[in-house]
């Protein structure tokens, strides 16, 4: 209820904040004071900070007057969004020039959003060797055609975070160990002129043909589950025998 407020105030636990509890919530509203408000002098502050007494709520009660506030002490969550608002305020008021240009998280977020979702903007996409890798990736990827190269290389891309990012290898380590392969001793049959490129597709290929092994895989065990249900009750296919 009351974090974002929390947050613009840096206050150490904002989403952590529990007003219900007496003693977080008496700390709160001395650090409230001592650090955004600052109602009272210093000098005067002396009541409120001791927590501690058994007066403490009466001191608050007057506070809570002193600073005008409109709701009464029972009503603690109204009262404590109205102080947190009169910090805003206050804060906002202290360091004007600070805010004054300041661009809001959303609009920074959009923009870097936007920046992020075009990282290929800038590439040329005329150039010839352009044109030929991206053609080279997407026959090996088996990826339909484009008439826009730039278009055929956002779904290499896609499909390159999809089958080599962090949770795709953890996810492939659990499955199965496998043993250690040597990249250079398999032929990639293309150069698309980037070394990184090239180890990637290299890495992609034998995914794919790895992939393809698990298919056939697959493919002969619903075979034989078909055949073990439509053959001959006596058949044992793991005997390769055909009746008894």
């Amino acid at each position: 209820m009351f974090r974002r407020k929390l947050s613009a105030l840096d206050y150490h636990n904002p989403a952590g904040f529990n007003c219900r509890d007496e003693t977080e919530f008496r700390n709160f509203i001395v650090w409230l004071e001592d650090q955004k408000i600052r109602h009272y002098k210093i000098e005067d502050r002396g009541n409120l900070r001791n927590i501690h007494s058994d007066d403490w709520p009466k001191s608050f009660e007057k506070y809570m007057k002193d600073v005008n506030c409109p709701f009464k002490i029972q009503e603690r969550q109204e009262t404590v969004d109205w102080l947190l608002g009169l910090a805003v305020r206050l804060e906002y008021g202290d360091n004007a020039d600070k805010y004054k240009d300041s661009t809001p998280d959303g609009a920074k977020n959009t923009e870097n959003t936007a920046k992020n979702a075009e990282p290929l903007i800038n590439l040329d996409v005329n150039n010839p060797d352009f044109k030929a890798g991206v053609m080279a990736l997407a026959n090996l990827l088996q990826i339909q055609r484009h008439d826009d190269y730039l278009v055929m290389l956002k779904a290499i891309r896609i499909l390159v975070q999809e089958r080599l990012t962090q949770d795709a290898i953890a996810k492939a380590s659990q499955s199965k160990e496998g043993l250690p392969v040597a990249l250079e001793k398999h032929i990639l049959g293309f150069d698309t002129g980037d070394a990184v490129i090239n180890e990637a597709a290299q890495i992609l290929r034998l995914l794919h043909i790895e992939e393809l092994r698990e298919l056939q895989t697959k493919i002969n065990e619903a075979i034989v589950a078909v055949q073990a249900i439509i053959a001959d009750p006596k058949t044992d296919h793991r005997l390769g025998k055909v009746g008894r």
